[in-house]
């Protein structure tokens, strides 16, 4: 099996033992990405909103180091702290992702690392 790591600064650096992303032929596993800014590895300042986009945007640069785009993702993982912001979830990603959707999961939580709301990972597939 030939693994390729996947890594850009765009996006926040790994804060355990893990990789942004991992790609084994045409198939990419991006790791759960919190709403991190990149330059300064803290939380992004703002409500939910800020949160979910900045989760999106982070995911959004992991893909494009991989040569992909949102677009190839086929599998979402959501988790959140609190499912009453499934809705605004749902909003904000109808801003990130046209039909065809990816297939998705929605999971509450207790907690998520450094304090964060929402975490997201996703199977991107690339090529035809």
């Amino acid at each position: 099996m030939n693994k390729q790591i996947i890594r850009t600064d765009q996006a926040p650096r790994a804060i355990g033992t893990y990789s942004q992303a991992v790609r084994v032929g045409d198939t990419v596993y991006l790791s759960g990405q919190i709403p991190l800014v990149p330059e300064t590895m803290e939380l992004v300042q703002g409500d939910m909103e800020a949160q979910i986009r900045r989760v999106f945007d982070n995911l959004k640069a992991v893909a494009q180091a991989a040569n992909g785009s949102l677009a190839d993702i086929v599998k979402l993982n959501v988790f959140l702290t609190d499912l009453n912001d499934f809705a605004l979830v749902n909003q904000v990603m109808a801003e990130y992702f046209q039909e065809p959707y990816p297939a998705r999961a929605a999971i509450g939580v207790a907690a998520l690392p450094k304090g964060a709301q929402v975490e997201m990972d996703a199977v991107m597939v690339l090529g035809d």
